[in-house]
């Protein structure tokens, strides 16, 4: 299995007494009750509702006396509330109870069932917890489906807060699972990856050292709860930090970014960050005039992580909002993976982000070089040096060697906030979290999928080995195509589109599906020849297809992943919504 670290050891990292995160704010109830956790701003902007520790406490307990009368101390439950107060509370009412937490995002139409059944199937929950509002929309979808209509239902909003009286505290220790986090699904189905409270303990630690985060500290969050980032970076990890959060909903953020940099500047934030997307959205939405009224000088920390980091973002975004008083020493890239917890690496406090221009034609093969005399070069951003307690190797994916630090390989990785594997899937499991080096020997890691090298002690992560595309024995990444083929006109929506080949007799060509939005009707075959030609010139290889898509219809994750993989079968099976197709 997976390396595991002792008890003892968890509360020597952590520095804090605690056992389970059940602990910590039982701790932060009776001593400090009456000081404000969290913040939601339920319209992303004016109307705030807000909870303190000692009403969050209260809250989870009577929910968690629920959960003990019905018996449920571990199962597990699902948890399908919109972003908000009474979410938080409905998790920390399971771990009260001793009850595996499986969150998901509510369902909003029969569209969005497939997840939510691909879940229900994985993790057989005993019981959904909801709002009273939800709940009878919810029930309806969910009970067409024959399998589940056993399920206990529960409403948050329905149950009187006197049941806390009748709350016993569980039996656990902090090896117990807390919950699973499900995977975004970016590249296959949706698996629960067990956390245990020591694995949450431990990287929320690791977090708040490496940003310095202290009870002082503020921090705005438009992030899904859902996610690795969002619940534990931006929820656990503050409470466990003893830090103030103001939340809003990822929606209130995708229709209005301003609403982000607006709570920022208001609140006085000191860390906040996103996606490298974000950062983008920020500088493409935001006008002139309203950067005059952003104060971001009190912004210390600007994490960027969970997809490819741009030199670009970092550089537009600096010099954009500058006049805000945001310094680019704030940014921080960062990587990480739910099978890790959440943060596996980070640059040091206060310093410039890492970038490196290397030899594009050299990283088809796998090679770190630098950049020959004409030939095109790709600027990488490093995500920082392994944090405390992680050991962070590359190997060759085939034969399972270490790399030198001029070959990129698959990011191997050890450490105590490594979980324990996967709901219910020994062997992917073993697969994934117990593989060794076949030259020396040395593992456990786990195996992360994704495709980077180490230089210096930084670790550049250049893409993820599912999404590798080959064509003629040459190694091409998505993002490198998606980013090209999104310079070549102003049509195409930033960030929304998908590299992927396709087989056709013998050989793989390359396709690339990609939003659009026009202000009048294009001459596609125009736009064809400008696509084409630009994607020959930056990679050298023919773009087969150019698929333009209706806006808001590329296949993402809830958490904003491209699926790429869907995107490629949804193309081969006609069922992606497009706006035309030129061959």
């Amino acid at each position: 299995m997976a390396l595991m670290i002792a008890a003892t050891d968890i509360k020597k990292t952590s520095k804090l007494n605690f056992s389970t995160f059940n602990e910590v704010l039982r701790s932060r109830a009776l001593n400090q009750p009456n000081r404000q956790i969290y913040s939601f701003l339920v319209d992303g902007e004016t109307d705030e509702v807000t909870t303190s520790y000692a009403e969050l406490d209260e809250k989870a307990r009577a929910i968690a006396a629920q959960l003990q009368a019905m018996k449920l101390q571990g199962e597990r439950a699902l948890l399908l509330h919109p972003p908000g107060l009474e979410y938080i509370a409905a998790f920390f009412g399971c771990l009260y109870a001793g009850v595996i937490a499986v969150p998901a995002y509510p369902l909003r139409s029969a569209r969005t069932l497939p997840r939510i059944m691909s879940i229900i199937n994985d993790a057989s929950p005993a019981a959904v917890i909801t709002t009273g509002v939800l709940l009878p929309t919810l029930k309806g979808l969910l009970e067409e489906v024959a399998p589940i209509r056993s399920l206990s239902w529960i409403s948050t909003t329905d149950l009187e807060l006197s049941l806390a009286d009748e709350w016993r505290e569980p039996a656990i220790d902090d090896e117990a699972i807390a919950f699973l986090q499900y995977t975004s699904g970016a590249t296959s189905d949706p698996r629960g990856v067990m956390l245990s409270h020591a694995n949450l303990l431990h990287n929320s630690c690791l977090i708040r050292d490496a940003f310095r985060i202290t009870p002082e500290s503020r921090g705005v969050s438009w992030l899904p709860p859902y996610h690795d980032m969002g619940l534990i970076g931006q929820i656990l990890m503050p409470l466990y930090a003893g830090a103030w959060m103001a939340l809003m909903s990822p929606a209130a953020f995708l229709q209005r970014p301003f609403r982000w940099m607006r709570a920022i500047s208001a609140y006085q934030a000191t860390h906040a960050g996103g996606p490298n997307f974000a950062y983008d959205l920020c500088v493409q939405k935001i006008k002139r005039e309203q950067l005059d009224t952003l104060d971001l000088s009190h912004w210390r920390v600007a994490f960027n992580g969970a997809e490819p980091i741009r030199h670009e973002t970092l550089i537009n975004f600096s010099e954009t909002f500058a006049r805000c008083g945001f310094r680019r020493e704030a940014f921080y890239p960062c990587y990480g993976l739910a099978e890790a917890t959440l943060m596996v690496s980070c640059i040091p406090h206060d310093t410039l982000p890492v970038s490196k221009s290397v030899d594009a034609s050299a990283v088809e093969n796998h090679v770190v070089a630098t950049p020959a005399k004409d030939n095109p070069c790709r600027t990488l951003v490093s995500s920082g040096r392994p944090l405390p307690t992680h050991e962070v190797v590359i190997v060759n994916p085939e034969t399972r060697v270490r790399l030198r630090p001029n070959e990129i390989g698959e990011v191997w990785l050890s450490g105590a906030s490594v979980a324990n594997g996967y709901w219910r899937r020994p062997v992917e499991t073993e697969k994934t979290f117990d593989v060794y080096l076949s030259d020396t020997g040395d593992g456990p890691f786990l195996r992360t999928s994704d495709l980077g090298f180490m230089q210096d002690g930084e670790l550049f992560v250049t893409g993820r080995l599912k999404d590798l595309i080959i064509i003629l024995g040459r190694n091409l990444y998505p993002q490198d195509i998606e980013l090209t083929v999104e310079r070549a006109a102003s049509c195409f929506r930033p960030g929304c589109g998908a590299a992927f080949s396709v087989s056709i007799g013998s050989e793989e060509h390359l396709v690339v599906a990609y939003e659009v939005e026009f202000r009048q009707s294009p001459n596609v075959g125009e736009l064809t020849k400008i696509v084409r030609r630009a994607v020959v010139e930056e990679h050298d290889v023919h773009l087969n297809a150019l698929v333009l898509l209706k806006p808001g219809t590329v296949p993402k994750t809830s958490s904003g992943k491209i699926q790429r993989g869907l995107c490629r079968l949804r193309y081969l099976d006609g069922t992606l919504q497009l706006w035309q197709e030129s061959i």
